[in-house]
């Protein structure tokens, strides 16, 4: 018996892990493809980054709007749909055959990335017992990471032979396992769900009374700070490398692919060890270190060596700390709200991200990369202060005794397909 409920158990990982794996690598392969988007559809730089933007906006108003909407129909029920949505729709990019309809599909697509951004940590949140969590969120968040390192380089050598569209085939495909995956072996934790009907106006007052928690200030906050340093970081770190260091575009892609597998192996280590020592260290002493990557990167890389060993350094430090401080937030609330509070984190996490893009572009002409990276690693360390002084680390065994903490052992099977 118990080793069906531990089989269930991975069947329920590796589920949620190509979930992730596929809405991951198709929204990264965006940026490689956007030169032959912009060249067979015929659009100036402003519409080709539009793409981009579209997504990350529909993907915040989604996540704002369907995290609640989770607390209500449960977190199954959002998973099914936003992989199946974002199923079709990538299936439908490649007969997307003018701006005005690839645009769309990005919106859409953006729908259903936000459902499962949050709808993923809340679900583990749901159906594993606390002392799981880091390991479960740390293993299902490896699925990004490893869309980095072989999804993207299978992507972009699809589209080198038969055109930008078919990659989106291709996870589309992966994602429509996913989705028959979750129908098939995902089953409806047994959680308390919100009875109450939902409007607009229901909707705010939800986000207004977590919002007057001051834990749940600290912890969004934290994700704010968390997505805007690696914005602040990232957005002109391939710009510098290429004209200031001197390190060639192959060299940046294998640069990526180096941090992202040191991300697939800090994903769930972080995860792990968090279940055994808590979270709260993992968090703030991640985010030090990365902090204190990011600070010396300018002064210390010469050449592509340093910059591989640094960006392995920083993306290792980024891995360990995601799952872990997810974990946190999902134990802040109740059962009913934990879908409003992780949709919110990802909604502002993606505004993070832009903001600190934003900042970056801004800083970046006058003051050169050193201004981005002080000011990233100033908003890794203003994180550690927040997660420190701000987040109380839940007590195990209260959360073990309490009813919205139910062991994958009490949740109930699977619903008949």
């Amino acid at each position: 018996m118990a080793d069906t409920q531990k089989g269930n158990s991975y069947l329920i990982l590796f589920a949620l892990w190509l979930m992730m794996f596929s809405a991951s690598s198709q929204l990264i392969i965006m940026v490689p493809l956007l030169p032959d988007i912009a060249e067979t559809l015929g659009v100036n730089a402003f519409w080709r980054g539009m793409l981009l933007t579209a997504y990350a906006v529909s993907l915040s108003v989604s996540a704002l709007a369907t995290g609640p909407t989770s607390d209500r129909i449960g977190r199954r029920r959002i998973l099914l749909y936003g992989t199946g949505l974002m199923t079709v729709t990538l299936a439908l990019h490649t007969v997307a055959a003018n701006y005005e309809l690839l645009l769309a599909m990005r919106l859409l697509a953006g729908v259903g990335g936000g459902m499962l951004s949050g709808g993923a940590v809340a679900y583990v949140g749901d159906y594993f017992p606390y002392e799981q969590h880091g390991w479960a969120n740390g293993w299902v968040m490896s699925g990004q990471a490893f869309g980095q390192v072989a999804g993207i380089p299978l992507g972009k050598a699809l589209a080198a032979g038969f055109g930008y569209r078919w990659p989106f085939l291709m996870f589309a495909v992966t994602m429509g396992g996913a989705t028959a995956l979750i129908w098939r072996y995902v089953p409806a934790p047994n959680v308390q769900l919100d009875e109450q009907r939902l409007t607009p106006r229901r909707i705010i007052e939800k986000y207004r009374s977590v919002l007057r928690s001051s834990e749940a200030v600290a912890a969004v906050s934290s994700y704010f700070l968390m997505f805007f340093g690696i914005g602040l970081f990232t957005a002109f770190l391939p710009s510098w490398l290429e004209t200031t260091v001197g390190v060639s575009g192959y060299g940046i892609a294998l640069l990526f692919a180096i941090g992202g597998s040191a991300n697939v192996f800090a994903s769930p280590a972080g995860g792990w060890l968090s279940d055994r020592i808590g979270r709260k260290p993992i968090v703030v002493w991640g985010s030090l270190a990365l902090g204190g990557i990011v600070a010396v990167a300018p002064f210390y890389i010469t050449g592509f060596t340093m910059a591989a060993v640094l960006f392995f350094l920083a993306m290792l430090a980024v891995g360990i700390r995601v799952s872990p401080l997810q974990s946190l937030l999902t134990a802040l609330v109740p059962d009913k709200e934990r879908g409003l509070l992780m949709g919110l984190a990802v909604s502002v996490g993606q505004g993070g991200f832009g903001f600190g893009s934003f900042v970056a572009s801004l800083t970046y002409g006058p003051y050169g990369y050193v201004s981005n990276a002080l000011v990233g690693a100033g908003a890794m360390g203003v994180m550690a202060l927040f997660v420190h002084w701000g987040i109380t680390e839940p007590h195990l065994d209260a959360l073990d005794d309490s009813p919205s903490a139910p062991s994958p052992e009490s949740a109930p099977a699977p619903e008949a397909p």
